[in-house]
């Protein structure tokens, strides 16, 4: 009777130790998880040359200085024969949309614009979309194929639909 009863013992001893670790693991899991959802992802790239989303047409003007095209809805910049860039504003004139193209070589790594993965397409080139809802912007990387390819950054205040 006592090699059962000690068995028995033994056997739920080793149960208990197996739930608790079990539960110990589980827990850990689960605050890894809520700290991920809790410190979302900051965002890389959120201006270009000082310029950043809800500045307005003036700010932009000054920083940069006079637009190559000018307009009240959008400015166009050619800063060289491989960088431009395209800034386009809302009723209130302020800056909604930064689009950078590159031509050539000079872009950014797009590891540091959009993170440490992109899609690459079958031509060879790439495209990435990432949404920081927080913040109220996106930003995304698109390069063509090719070995001059250009490579376009666009940042985008997230429209609220009403």
């Amino acid at each position: 009777m006592r090699n059962v009863n000690r068995r028995i013992l033994e056997i739920a001893t080793a149960t208990l130790v197996l739930v608790l670790s079990a539960l110990t693991v589980s827990g850990q899991k689960a605050r890894a998880n809520t700290a991920a959802l809790a410190a979302p992802e900051q965002p890389l790239f959120s201006e270009y040359k000082g310029i950043h989303l809800g500045m307005t047409t003036d700010e932009v003007r000054a920083k940069l200085g006079n637009p190559t095209l000018k307009g009240d809805d959008q400015d166009y910049y050619i800063f060289s024969e491989r960088e431009s860039a395209q800034f386009a504003y809302d009723a209130t004139h302020k800056v909604v949309t930064i689009s950078i193209d590159y031509t050539g070589a000079g872009a950014p790594d797009y590891r540091n614009v959009i993170g440490p993965s992109i899609d690459q397409r079958e031509d060879g080139s790439l495209y990435k979309l990432v949404r920081y809802e927080a913040e109220g912007f996106w930003v995304c990387y698109s390069r063509t194929a090719g070995a001059a390819g250009t490579v376009t950054i666009t940042i985008q205040k997230i429209r609220q639909v009403r």
